[in-house]
């Protein structure tokens, strides 16, 4: 590491502090947060096993789950691992190259989530507000361009953040990230330079992939709710509502905490550190765990599906 002035350096790696102030219980730690991402693991490795093998879910709802699945498997894999090499051995070192790497990977693929989630919000509005072109406009070649269309602008909005840190942020204060994993703000906040940029940069992403996405969706959702209003039977529209409420909750299971994060960050100032910390884990960890329940639970073929195979895995036994 080569320092100038005594006070600033350019570190070759940095240090992650886990959880501050909780660093007495991280060993205990370990133990809700490994079960909470073996959850995560084996509910969405399900989820994608259940509609590779049944056809019959060969449809774009669940090519979109999906992609939920496999968004939900790099956050989820992108900071647990070394977060419980943090409470049990004590490895918070991380070098810079990986540290902007899991920057990119946290914040890039929260993007697409939000995307896959803007693209689901489509499908629902095709399939009630026009179901005689569903299969025509949602073809499978049109829900992998989607699927694409969320990922390039995931690496298009975030893909700007690490290297703005390399080229513009080369020397800092300290090498210890107050935090578990490598969140934007938490280094650069340790950055000697002006970061000004960077703050206005991340905060204009923030408001792009947050604010628009969630009012695109909300429109649709309008749209589809005239819609339903104008069936003919209360029956009917419980029916066709239904068909939305797997979908309502994800989307509740991952704004929420990011907005209740985003709040006590900004307002909460006399909330304890070890709370930031604990949300902004938990911003990554309950979406990954909840989706698959609420899908599974929620929607009938996957239900039934998964009852089938648990029940020839019992005939076997």
């Amino acid at each position: 590491m080569l320092t100038f002035q005594n006070s600033c350096s350019v570190p070759s790696s940095f240090q992650l502090a886990g959880i501050p102030g909780l660093e007495s219980l991280h060993l205990w730690l370990s133990i809700p947060f490994g079960s909470m991402y073996l959850v995560a693991l084996v509910g969405n490795i399900t989820i994608l096993a259940v509609v590779k093998v049944e056809n019959s879910l060969h449809q774009p709802m669940y090519f979109f789950l999906c992609m939920l699945a496999v968004v939900d498997l790099v956050l989820s894999t992108s900071t647990m691992p070394r977060l419980l090499g943090i409470f049990g051995f004590g490895a918070g070192d991380i070098g810079l190259d990986a540290c902007l790497a899991q920057m990119f990977l946290i914040h890039c693929f929260a993007t697409v989530e939000s995307g896959i989630f803007l693209a689901m919000a489509l499908d629902h509005y095709v399939a009630i507000c026009n179901p005689l072109h569903h299969t025509t406009v949602l073809t499978h070649a049109m829900v992998g361009w989607l699927g694409l269309a969320a990922l390039f602008r995931g690496v298009l909005y975030i893909g700007p953040l690490p290297l703005m840190i390399r080229l513009w942020l080369p020397l800092y204060k300290a090498r210890v990230i107050s935090h578990s994993y490598c969140e934007h703000m938490a280094v650069v906040t340790l950055a000697s330079g002006d970061s000004r940029v960077n703050n206005v940069y991340g905060l204009s992403i923030g408001f792009l992939v947050l604010i628009l996405d969630s009012m695109a969706i909300s429109v649709s959702y309008v749209m589809i709710f005239q819609a339903v209003m104008g069936l003919a039977t209360p029956e009917a529209r419980l029916k066709t509502l239904g068909t939305c409420g797997s979908h309502i909750c994800a989307i509740l299971i991952f704004y929420v905490p990011i907005v209740v994060s985003s709040l006590i960050h900004r307002f909460g100032h006399q909330v304890p550190p070890p709370v930031h910390t604990l949300l902004a884990n938990f911003y990554l960890l309950i979406p990954p765990i909840l989706n698959p329940i609420v899908y599974a639970v929620r929607t009938k073929q996957i239900r039934e599906r998964l009852l089938q195979m648990l029940k020839t895995e019992t005939k076997f036994k």
